[in-house]
């Protein structure tokens, strides 16, 4: 480990939550005198004393031993790149815009990459007012389940959260020109175009 690498990066990070040193010392249990020969690079912090630092200062655990934090490309703000992430161990739905590094239940989440549209679950559709009313072929069992349903348009992401023995059903707006995606716990994320969509109406 580099020492005086991790003690900067601990200085800085505890300014920007605008914490004392004897603040992060009073959360670890230790001295204030400990925390400041860390940022003066005269030694590291414990190996017992790390998930907990790292939780106080909001910050990647591996990143910060290795004294340095990976920043993400600047979101471009392009809807189209949004990438959905499902925690295996509470559920937890997850999106982002762009590139991101995405951690639940501390582990890092991996995006959820699209099936081709032959794998697809069944789906029909309604027009009622001005919105999609979708119905999906899926058991919804406790074992087997849909976990959401997202329509993705320009700027927005319309997101619908379903549960194991719900019907499996939901209601999205009528906007022409975006896509529409699916994720089943066993089967995965599957995309539809607005054509799929169209073509599913109930005529």
């Amino acid at each position: 480990m580099d020492c005086v690498k991790i003690g900067q990066l601990i200085a800085k990070l505890r300014k920007e939550k605008k914490l004392t040193q004897k603040n992060i010392a009073d959360a670890l249990g230790i001295q204030s005198k400990t925390v400041s020969k860390w940022e003066c690079g005269l030694g590291c912090p414990d190996l017992s004393l790390w998930p907990e630092l790292s939780t106080i200062l909001g910050v990647d655990m591996k990143q910060m031993m290795e004294g340095e934090i990976t920043s993400n490309k600047p979101d471009s703000g392009n809807i189209d790149k949004v990438r959905f992430y499902v925690c295996p161990t509470c559920g937890n739905i997850l999106v982002s815009t762009g590139s991101a590094s995405i951690f639940c239940c501390g582990r890092k989440l991996e995006r959820l990459l699209p099936k081709d549209v032959s794998d697809a679950i069944k789906i029909t559709v309604e027009e009622i007012d001005m919105d999609y009313f979708i119905t999906f072929d899926h058991p919804m069992t406790k074992e087997h389940y849909i976990s959401f349903v997202a329509y993705v348009k320009t700027d927005r992401v319309f997101l619908n959260r379903l549960y194991p023995e719900q019907s499996p059903t939901c209601r999205i707006p009528m906007n022409k020109g975006g896509k529409f995606y699916v994720y089943c716990n066993q089967h995965g994320l599957v995309v539809y175009s607005d054509q799929a969509l169209n073509q599913a109406v109930k005529r």
